[in-house]
């Protein structure tokens, strides 16, 4: 169980490599890390915009296809080839009118640090950096990747009383 009142979450904040997908990635011929994606962490996304959470990705990487996933999600928010994270993340809060403590942010590895340390409820995957998991509130059981994210989004929707409680539950 995450350490935090999560009724106060109004916003998760998600790395890619290493949270949503695995991080040991295939490459394609032109040298572009082929991704993979967790199908429950999609419900759990899905769900948690329709439910009224904000979810934003900010990543390093620069592919169209997690443009395209994540927008499928519903997610607006998708900050791609972000070499300085703090830097987006203070525009996304700002652009939200959010504070550090409405979010939840969860980050595998260094790149993540700084924002990490600056949000309410610092999370990561149970195979991130040492580092990471220094300073984070809770470490999932599951690896990036494999469900990390629908760890933390059912255990926040479920503390809103937003978890199967209505008809938006049981739909794409």
């Amino acid at each position: 169980m995450i350490n935090y009142d999560l009724r106060r979450i109004r916003a998760i904040v998600f790395d890619v490599d290493g949270v949503l997908s695995a991080s040991t990635v295939g490459m394609d011929a032109e040298g572009m890390p082929l991704r993979t994606v967790n199908i429950k962490d999609g419900y759990a996304i899905q769900l948690a915009v329709k439910r009224g959470l904000h979810i934003a990705i900010i990543t390093g990487g620069s592919s169209e296809a997690i443009r395209k996933r994540y927008a499928y999600l519903g997610v607006e928010d998708i900050f791609m080839g972000s070499a300085m994270k703090k830097d987006v993340y203070a525009h996304f809060l700002q652009n939200n009118c959010l504070t550090h403590d409405e979010v939840l942010y969860m980050g595998d590895d260094i790149p993540d640090y700084e924002v990490m340390s600056l949000v309410g409820c610092p999370c990561c995957p149970a195979d991130a950096c040492a580092d990471i998991k220094q300073i984070s509130l809770y470490v999932s059981s599951y690896e990036g990747g494999h469900g990390c994210a629908r760890d933390v989004i059912e255990q926040v929707l479920k503390a809103q009383g937003k978890w199967m409680d209505n008809a938006k539950a049981f739909g794409w």
